[in-house]
């Protein structure tokens, strides 16, 4: 009997892991899995918290709908009657003091129509006129291995891109805009451009599936928070060993050709046949303790980032109407780079309408330095005054959740693409049978990340 093991119980292992279980089922094969674990829970950084009536999302919040394909996924793990999509609302951007407007027809703001490029209020009217020049210019040079923020601000001008589109994307994907690639963040926008010859035009046209199924629903979680997902699918594996508490120390040739020996923290060596890597990067390097690899992986780059939450005992009207959150400018005097107004965005995470509010600091942040060395009352203080600034509150918090990432956040600089493809090739060529999945190397979002793991299951299913 051939042993798989599956090393890391995040969304891609767990994705990863059901679909093994499928396919050998459906071919009868004698094969048996292991999924390893090492922390005492799975789900990586999918975590809930509830908190009396507050449910808190330590981790990731929700998973984006326009990736048709999730749905599926809901309905085989029986989830579909306990989706929940977010409240529509309006976005801020938190600039010289004020709350300013996102426009709504806007893409990560980048404008959807001459109107929505016309009416903001981020943008002086200079800076609206140099957008226009995306209507004009062609793309003559850019490729997905670019840097997306050069490729906006060609098209769009850089104060448009500064002003509106840089913290909305830089909040998404944790990391300077001219770091990131189109590849690792955005391809399409430069298909739209190619295709229609403007970025507004090309957004325009593909505005029904950019917004969602549903009108307004970009979003979805599950009446219990996004932790059901990790359950549901721990129920559904029922053929696969799972060890909780388990964590990998080294990975070796084992001695029969084409087998791998396992060692963990607290027990025996496994030998197994082939292995899924779906830890972190940063993890799979001291597993795999390989010099020539060790080059590529140490270029790889993962980000910081503090989340913290706080409940209060107030109707969360005292919010501004219709708003779900906002993002700060460089010319904010907040300390935080983002805050979501959860209660509102997010129904179900307030069982009484009280007010549940989510800050987060990040490592691009200059402040975050001082504050990844702070107590936790320390970090509440910090938060409770950004609060107090940007909504006038002076109540104290009745709850609260604070969780520090510290350098788990993929982050897909310019080289990220060339690196990932060097990782392949030397672990085909010095591990066969052993394959990289999730989001260190091939995308954050949930909905990617379960895509993946079903590849890479699919992948070592074909070479048995």
């Amino acid at each position: 009997m051939k042993t798989i093991a599956v090393i890391g119980g995040g969304i891609t292992g767990l994705s990863a892991a059901y679909t093994l279980q499928k396919e050998i089922e459906k071919g009868d094969l004698a094969v048996r899995v292991i999924l390893l674990e090492s922390n005492r829970q799975l789900g990586g950084k999918i975590c809930t918290a509830h908190d009396d009536s507050f449910t808190m999302e330590t981790g990731a919040d929700s998973i984006v709908t326009r990736k048709k394909h999730i749905f599926d996924v809901i309905e085989e793990l029986k989830l579909k009657e306990k989706v929940v999509y977010n409240e529509t609302g309006t976005s801020f951007i938190h600039t010289d003091g004020e709350l300013k407007q996102i426009p709504e027809d806007a893409m990560f703001g980048i404008p959807m129509s001459i109107e929505s490029l016309a009416q903001t209020t981020l943008v002086s009217a200079e800076g609206k006129v140099a957008a226009l020049k995306d209507l004009y210019t062609p793309n003559e040079s850019f490729t997905k291995q670019d840097s997306l923020g050069d490729f906006l601000e060609a098209f769009l001008g850089a104060e448009f891109v500064e002003k509106q589109i840089a913290p909305v994307i830089s909040g998404v994907y944790s990391g300077d805009i001219h770091e990131l690639t189109l590849a690792s963040t955005m391809p399409y926008l430069l298909d739209y451009k190619n295709e229609y010859g403007s970025l507004i035009r090309g957004l325009d046209a593909h505005r029904n599936e950019l917004k969602g199924p549903k009108e307004g629903k970009k979003f979805l979680s599950f009446e219990g928070g996004m932790a059901e997902l990790i359950d549901a699918y721990e129920r559904e594996l029922t053929d696969v060993t799972i060890c909780k508490n388990t964590a990998v120390t080294k990975i070796v040739h084992g001695p029969q050709e084409g087998t791998y020996t396992v060692s963990v923290s607290d027990g025996e060596d496994i030998s197994v046949d082939q292995i899924i890597l779906a830890a972190p990067h940063k993890a799979v390097q001291q597993m795999l303790q390989h010099e020539e690899l060790n080059r590529d992986f140490e270029q790889l780059r993962s980000s910081s980032i503090i989340s913290i939450y706080l409940g209060y005992d107030v109707p969360d009207e005292r919010l501004p109407a219709n708003g779900t959150g906002f993002i700060t400018s460089g010319s904010s005097d907040l300390i935080c780079n983002a805050c979501t107004w959860t209660s509102r965005k997010w129904k179900h995470t307030s069982k009484k309408s009280q007010l549940l509010v989510r800050l987060f600091y990040k490592s691009v942040n200059p402040a975050y330095e001082q504050m990844k060395d702070m107590t936790q009352e320390e970090l509440l203080q910090v938060a409770a005054e950004d609060v107090r600034k940007s909504l006038g509150m002076s109540e104290s918090a009745v709850t609260h959740n604070v969780r520090v990432w510290h350098e788990e956040m993929p982050n897909y600089h310019r080289k990220h693409h060339e690196l990932v493809t060097s990782l392949e090739e030397k672990m085909s060529a010095h591990y066969p049978g052993v394959m990289l999945a999730g989001c260190s190397y091939y995308g954050v979002g949930i909905p990617d990340c379960i895509a993946n793991g079903e590849k890479t299951a699919s992948k070592v299913i074909e070479q048995l």
